[in-house]
């Protein structure tokens, strides 16, 4: 039988965002995501990734790297020769759920039952507050009135931050997030603060690759690998100094390697927090499928959008719904 040609194209979308959203490292008004679109026997897959700088990445290198890929995309490459051919980052997230989308589509098998998942269900997400005053971030935190908030912190002035946002949000469930701005000087101070305001969880306290001293200090709250963790590669090295990972398909290269990723940590007792990028719900609708195996579930990024694309994931309050297979999967 003959193969039908296969396509790639791939598109630059931007998302403006409602408001700013602002982290340690600096703030943006808009989502700037890559989407890679595989076209074949008249199905459609998709797939959506962000390029992060933190990670060395720019919309030109992933665009390129899909680029250097289309041949052999177009030539019938799968999603196990995938992972070898392209390092875990945004581009091989972008080709590897286009390729379980296509799969879907043209097998008419959803990618949960593919993967060997339970239906996907609805779940509780995270809404993120981003860094800013105290005022402000207690403000925001009351009106957007959620059982889980995760807080964008940044170092001096944390205390009073979650001091406030407890304060407007009593018995809401806090996540906070230093993005790496913490020193180890004033870690003690901050993780004071943090139990004292029940925080549950706190994610990558110091930078990447200076994090050892995490496995010698005591800390009342679990603490969570973001930066610091890619794909299964780098779960060793975190044992003894984090008690819970971030799972990011961005990170990982794709929902390939995050399936791996998950239930190597699981073996290891890691906690796991399923995460995302500021993206639109495309790049959401894969993330899901890991929600039922996760602790965590942070997959907001379309809420902090002034509008999410067409087909996009169903959020009532605090609950996020699965993807219809018109978004993906």
């Amino acid at each position: 039988m003959t193969r039908l040609p296969r396509q790639l194209h791939i598109a630059v979308e931007r998302f403006p965002i409602a408001g700013r959203f602002v982290i340690s490292r600096g703030g943006k008004t808009e989502a700037v995501v890559v989407v890679a679109t595989l076209v074949e026997g008249g199905f459609r897959g998709r797939g959506e990734c962000v390029p992060y700088a933190r990670y060395g990445e720019s919309l030109e290198s992933v665009v390129a790297q899909i680029e250097s890929l289309r041949q052999t995309i177009e030539a019938g490459l799968g999603r196990e020769d995938l992972q070898t051919i392209l390092p875990p980052g945004a581009a091989r997230n972008a080709l590897d759920c286009a390729l379980w989308d296509l799969e879907a589509k043209a097998s008419g098998v959803p990618v949960f039952r593919q993967a060997g998942l339970a239906p996907p269900a609805p779940v509780t997400t995270a809404y993120t507050l981003s860094l800013d005053t105290p005022e402000a971030m207690a403000a925001a935190a009351k009106a957007a009135a959620r059982p889980l908030l995760k807080l964008k912190l940044g170092g001096d002035g944390d205390a009073e931050r979650l001091a406030a946002v407890r304060a407007a949000a009593p018995h809401a469930q806090l996540i906070v997030d230093a993005n790496e701005a913490w020193s180890p000087a004033h870690l003690a101070g901050h993780f004071a603060a943090c139990a004292a305001q029940g925080v549950a969880l706190i994610e990558q306290p110091l930078p990447a690759g200076a994090d050892t001293i995490l496995a010698e200090i005591a800390h009342p709250v679990p603490l969570c690998a973001d930066e610091s963790l890619h794909d299964r590669r780098d779960l060793a090295a975190l044992r003894g100094r984090y008690e819970a990972i971030n799972i990011k398909l961005d990170k990982a290269g794709g929902l390939t390697e995050a399936l791996a990723l998950a239930a190597d940590a699981e073996r290891l007792g890691f906690q796991c927090m399923i995460g995302c990028m500021v993206a639109s719900s495309l790049a959401m609708a894969p993330a899901l499928l890991l929600a039922g195996r996760a602790d965590y579930v942070d997959l907001d990024g379309p809420l902090l959008l002034a509008q999410d694309r067409p087909d996009g994931l169903r959020y009532d309050g605090a609950r996020v719904y699965p993807p219809t297979p018109a978004l993906w999967g």
